[in-house]
Parts: structure tokens; sequence; C-alpha cells
């Protein structure tokens, strides 16, 4: 990848992001206007929908960027079913933000935009060979589904998905240049990376523009498309590392959920982050920890993969567990 594209490609959607947001301002706050209820962390009628700004703004200089960097068209096919299944859950991201959605649907489209991800993938591109092609296929379906929702479940607070997009995108785009990661998926990376700077500002607690479902769910679907890439260009450790805490957070809660026998479809504020909140940590403290942690995790990412050792691998893996647990405690005791 070129090192013009490391600078330019993110300046380019952040600037194209925050000017896009800028426009759509106005008529976001007419048209999907977040009140609060009593499970909101918010406190005044705040617009949702800045994610329009962040989809259209990473697809467009992602393209822009593949064009420019030349982009075979084996790669170029893998853009085009990223970008199509993306514009279907912003369609439906939007409804929901404007008029509300029922879970099914949700769920309809959800499937339907990783299953055609899934369809696209090259035969050859596997992640565990010893499994027959069509059940690893289907359990990509699976976790890709429930990465789309974790990443809607965990934006409950202001810059919780900024402290989770800018780690994960960043050490993408440097993993490339250790060839551990594919060229597309750096250009991607550097395009949601940018956009989700540009929209930064608005979401800057107390946030004036949420990100809404029409943000959430098209960057909980690149977010699983990149690290699919990672893992199959055989970095599995580095692409579990990296969404660590997102899948700890979201997959316990559900768990506890399910185990309390509570309906999982319904908003909460049970999640690790919102608990510290309520025991007193501010929005900007939990984010700062998040954000800590998410960068310690592509640190350890990068070391498992800079190593070339099952074994560092495998301690690497351990430490992230060890650190996300450790984040997890203190945020139900809301401590420091």
């Amino acid at each position: 990848m070129a090192y013009w594209a490391i600078i330019g490609i993110p300046v380019l959607a952040a600037a194209l992001c925050a000017g896009t947001l800028v426009l759509l301002l106005p008529w976001l706050k007419s048209y999907a206007l977040a009140h609060p209820v009593d499970r909101s962390s918010h406190r005044e009628p705040t617009p949702q929908g800045g994610g329009l700004g962040v989809t259209l703004s990473t697809f467009m200089v992602a393209w822009i960027a593949a064009g420019l960097t030349g982009t075979p068209p084996a790669a170029l096919a893998l853009l085009a079913a990223l970008t199509a299944a993306a514009a279907l859950l912003m369609l439906v991201g939007l409804l929901d933000d404007m008029r509300g959605l029922a879970p099914a649907p949700r769920l309809l489209a959800q499937c339907l935009a990783v299953g055609l991800i899934v369809a696209t993938l090259p035969l050859d591109m596997r992640l565990l060979s010893a499994l027959p092609l069509w059940v690893e296929r289907a359990c990509v379906v699976v976790v890709g589904v429930w990465f789309i929702n974790l990443v809607n479940f965990m934006d409950g607070i202001d810059w919780m998905t900024v402290a989770e997009v800018v780690p994960i995108t960043a050490a993408v785009a440097l993993l490339n240049l250790a060839g551990a990661a594919p060229v597309l998926a750096a250009l991607v990376a550097l395009a949601l990376l940018g956009a989700t700077l540009g929209f930064a500002p608005f979401n800057r607690p107390v946030a004036r523009l949420f990100l809404g479902d029409v943000g959430s769910l098209p960057i909980g679907l690149v977010l699983g498309w990149l690290l699919l890439l990672l893992a199959a260009s055989g970095q599995f450790v580095a692409a579990l590392l990296l969404p660590l805490y997102y899948l700890a957070d979201a997959t316990i809660t559900l768990a506890l959920r399910m185990y309390r026998r509570e309906a999982v479809w319904q908003a909460h504020r049970s999640h690790f982050y919102q608990r510290a909140v309520a025991c007193g940590l501010t929005v900007p403290g939990v984010v700062a920890r998040v954000f800590g942690t998410n960068v310690a995790l592509a640190a350890l990412a990068a070391v498992s993969i800079l190593a070339n050792s099952t074994v560092t691998s495998l301690l690497c893996l351990l430490g992230g567990a060890a650190l996300v647990g450790y984040l997890l405690t203190r945020f139900v005791k809301g401590g420091p």
C-alpha cells in the first residue's frame, strides 16, 4: 500500500464525513430525534443518524482509493459485495432510527447482508479447513450476525463506538504494512478510521449527534469483514484480540440476561460499561478506559503476529483476556 494512502485516505474520509453531517444535521433534528426514556444515557432529545455520514463517506473514499491503487478485479468483487450488504443495513437502520422496526425484519436483513458477503467469498478462503466448507460458512454467517448486533448493543454512550473503531481500523492498516493484512482491508480500514474521526466531534460528550442504527449496523458489518479477512490471512489470534472487549462485554451481558429470562431483544442498561456509569464513573472516564484497553489489545495482536510463535500467540490471547476481565471487574465495582 502506498504511503500517501495512510494519510490521504483518512483525511479525505474525515473531511467528507464532517461536511456531510453539517448538511444533514438540520434534517436529522426534524426526522430522527431520539427522545430520552428510562433506559437512555442522555437527558435531552438528540438527533440520531450520524452513521449516515460515516457509512457514505467510508464507502465513497474506499472506492476512490481502490481505483487509485489499482485494486484487482477479485478484490473489487469483495468490496462490491460489502458495499451492497452495508447499503442494505444502512437502509434498515435508517428506517429503524426514523420509525422503529420490529426485531424480525432487522434480523432478516442482517442475515441477508452477511449471507451476501459469505456467498461471494473465494472458495479457497478458509478459516477452519478441518470443517466442511458449508459448515464453516454457516458458522461465519452466525458469527457475523452476532458481531453486527454486539456493535449495535455497545453503542450506548457517547464516543463508545469511536473508542472501538479507531484502534481496530488503525491496527488493521498498520498490520498491512507488516504484510499481515490484505491491501483491500487496509484501504477500507483507513476510510472507516477517517470517517469515524470526522464523526467524533459531533458525538463528543455530551453528544449533539448520535450514530444511530444507520451507522452501528453497517459499521459492525465492516468491522466483522475486516476481521474476517485478517483471520483468513492466517492471523486468527489477532482477529480475536482486536475486538475482545466488545466480544466479552456483549456476550457475557447477553448470557446473563438469558439466564435471568429477560427479553434480550429489548433495550437495557446492563452492559458493563453502562453499569460503570451507573456506579459513578463519568462517560469520558469509561470511554478512556475502553480506548486504552483496545490499544493494548491491538499491541498484543501485533506481538502475536510479529513473534510468529504459537506459544507467544496463546500468551498474548491469555494476556488480552486477563486485561479485559480486569476492566469488566473494575466497571462493575465502579473503581479506577
